[in-house]
């Protein structure tokens, strides 16, 4: 089920065209449409790995960093949570048709706020094949169509798994046209995409900082903003140290290369002598290079110097940087200067400490005593994401289906006039 046609803008305006009767779809329509998808996914499990494997190899020969040929690599046990979480996409509740508000004026007029697709849901991304799933299922099952820009590190992958999902579109009495991808067009696809307005009605970008900036600065349809994540984990005076090996250990290391993985570690003078040793020979232990300030250096021993740049990077790998701070302001003024506003998390036992974390900081998800890596629309029962928002107009956090739908008033009367 493939298109092809002279212009990114006329499979952007089938797209148009098929929003309209996708966004007319019953709740059980697309419930049932998106496990039909789901079975497609898991009937063409070895087609998907094998153009992954494609991907993968034409990643390494080209020098993609290792955390990025993770966010790229599909095998059988990805492509099947793949479906899986399409499955679960689908049982979530409708978001469409929710009346917000409902009022009637003193001239007897009806009034209802209701929530309604979008419409057409752009996305632009780079090296995460699983994204062409997560926000086409997630598109689908809010009345949207999609139009993907997924790069071409995937470019194999994302073909394929197009190709299955538009198959179960036609298959299930769907317009295939609803399932879109710019991705042939290359950098012209990505730039039609961004000027896209009138047929595209919002465009989530998810990628790499720069990549996010470009389409900030350069887009002409509205853009939720996700952003990096230097996340931050801060050690209080009274965390327990088993708390805080395991959650800076789960936070870094099981999964380095994706943005709710902790890169800064900032631990309380008074209790850096009892935490900062462990800690850090737990990271080491598990492949982890540690940057310290002089105070982090002089307590454990391998730590290399951390640089100022340092304490902005994402590194996206087994690194993370160390800073020894006076106190709760110091640590809150270091993540005001620091942070991305993605999500931080302090480890403490201490009740007023925690809530004026809570309070304080100033980014999409604060935790007290959890690991960064909870940041993740699965994780928070959204099924699948579009991705973290770090804005704050319209959406913030993990996004999940109401993030895909806006909102129209509903006026019914009985002929009234205003005078």
């Amino acid at each position: 089920m493939t298109t092809t046609l002279v212009s990114a803008q006329e499979r952007m305006q089938l797209a148009r065209t098929a929003s309209r009767s996708v966004g007319l779809l019953s709740d059980a329509a697309k419930a049932d449409l998106l496990r039909s998808i789901a079975d497609a996914i898991e009937a063409n499990v070895s087609e998907i790995v094998a153009a992954n494997a494609d991907d993968l190899a034409r990643g390494a020969a080209d020098g993609l960093s290792t955390g990025l040929l993770d966010r790229l690599r599909l095998d059988d046990a990805r492509v099947r949570a793949l479906a899986a979480a399409v499955r679960d996409v689908a049982l979530l509740p409708d978001p469409v048709g929710r009346v917000i508000d409902d009022r009637t004026l003193e001239n007897g007029l009806n009034l209802q706020k209701v929530s309604v697709p979008f419409g057409v849901v752009g996305a632009i991304y780079e090296a995460r094949p699983n994204v062409t799933v997560d926000i086409a299922a997630l598109a689908l099952r809010s009345g949207n169509a999609v139009v993907l820009r997924g790069g071409s590190a995937a470019a194999s992958s994302n073909a394929e798994l197009i190709r299955v999902m538009r198959g179960a579109l036609a298959a299930s009495g769907v317009d295939p046209e609803a399932i879109q991808s710019v991705d042939d067009f290359g950098r012209e696809g990505a730039r039609a995409l961004m000027r896209a307005r009138g047929l595209v009605d919002v465009l989530v970008p998810r990628g790499s900082a720069q990549l996010i900036e470009t389409v900030v600065t350069e887009s002409s349809v509205p853009v939720i903003e996700t952003g990096a994540g230097v996340v931050h984990i801060v050690l209080d005076s009274t965390a327990r140290l088993d708390w805080a090996t395991d959650i800076v250990v789960n936070a870094k290391v099981q999964r380095p290369s994706v943005c709710n993985a902790v890169e800064t570690l900032l631990v309380m003078r008074d209790a850096a002598d009892r935490l900062v040793p462990p800690v850090v020979a737990a990271l080491q232990a598990q492949g982890v290079t540690v940057h310290g300030d002089e105070a982090a250096q002089s307590l454990a021993s391998d730590v290399v110097p951390a640089t100022e740049a340092d304490w902005a990077t994402e590194h996206m790998s087994l690194d993370v940087s160390v800073r020894i701070v006076d106190d709760l302001d110091a640590a809150l003024e270091h993540i005001r200067t620091y942070s991305t506003q993605h999500t931080e998390s302090i480890i403490t036992d201490n009740d007023t400490h925690a809530e004026r974390f809570l309070a304080e900081v100033d980014s999409a998800v604060v935790m007290v005593n959890a690991s960064t890596r909870f940041t993740d629309g699965g994780e928070f029962g959204f099924g699948a994401e579009v991705g973290i928002s770090t804005q704050k107009l319209h959406a913030r956090g993990p996004m999940g289906l109401p993030e895909l739908t806006t909102t129209k008033w509903l006026a019914r009367g009985g002929g009234q006039i205003r005078r």
